[in-house]
C-alpha cells in the first residue's frame, strides 16, 4: 500500500510538471484573456461533468469570492449547479443540451466559456462550446489528451495523461494558477514585489 501511494503521488507530479513546462505560453494567454474579459464588463461561464462539474464549481467560486487576496468579486458561474434548470433541460430535451441552453441565454459576446472534459468528448461540453462560438464567446477546453474539445475550442488545456485522475488533478491546478495570475494582473498592487 505504501508503494501504491508513493507511485501515486510521484505520478501526479510527473504529469503536472511536463503539463506545466509545456504550456507555460498558453497558460498566461489564458490568464491575460481571463483578466480582459472581467475587466470589460464580461463573465466566465465555466462547465463540465463529474468531478469535472465539482472542478467548475470550484474555480468559480475562487473568482467570485477570493482566492489569496482581499478584492472584489470577479464574475464567474459554473453551469453545474441549478438542478432545476439541469433536470428539465434533461427531462424536456436532451442531456446532451444542459449547458448549450444555459449558455444561450446567459452568454454574451466577449463572455468566456471554460468546458472542462477529461475525455474530451462529453457531447453537452462540445454542444455547449459550438453554442458559445455561435454568440461570439472566447472558449477555453480543459482536456485530456485530446478528443472532440481539442478540436473546437479556441485555448485548449490538454493533458497528456490516460488516467482521469492524473487529468483532473492538473486541471484543478491549472484552475488555480489562473485565478492566482487573474488577481496579479488585476490587482497588483495587493502583491508584495518578489525579491530575488
Amino acid at each position: 500500500m505504501k508503494n501504491i501511494i508513493l507511485d501515486t503521488l510521484q505520478e501526479s507530479i510527473k504529469v503536472k510538471d511536463r503539463f506545466i513546462k509545456n504550456n507555460i505560453d498558453l497558460i498566461q494567454s489564458g490568464a491575460d484573456r481571463l483578466a480582459i474579459c472581467i475587466t470589460s464588463g464580461h463573465k466566465i461561464l465555466i462547465f463540465g461533468n463529474g468531478g469535472s462539474a465539482a472542478d467548475a464549481q470550484h474555480i468559480a467560486a475562487e473568482f467570485v469570492n477570493r482566492f489569496q487576496i482581499e478584492r472584489p468579486p470577479l464574475a464567474a458561474l459554473a453551469l453545474t449547479t441549478d438542478t432545476s434548470i439541469i433536470t428539465s433541460i434533461g427531462n424536456d430535451y436532451h442531456f446532451d443540451e444542459i449547458f448549450s441552453k444555459q449558455i444561450k441565454a446567459l452568454g454574451k459576446k466577449d463572455d468566456i466559456a471554460i468546458g472542462i472534459s477529461t475525455s474530451g468528448s462529453s457531447k453537452n461540453v462540445i454542444e455547449a462550446i459550438y453554442a458559445a462560438k455561435n454568440i461570439g464567446m472566447f472558449t477555453i477546453g480543459l482536456t485530456g489528451q485530446g478528443g472532440e474539445l481539442a478540436n473546437c475550442a479556441d485555448l485548449v488545456f490538454a493533458v497528456e495523461s490516460d488516467t482521469t485522475a492524473r487529468i483532473q488533478e492538473v486541471h484543478i491546478t491549472l484552475g488555480h494558477i489562473l485565478c492566482d495570475l487573474v488577481e496579479r494582473i488585476l490587482f497588483p498592487e495587493k502583491f508584495r514585489p518578489v525579491r530575488s
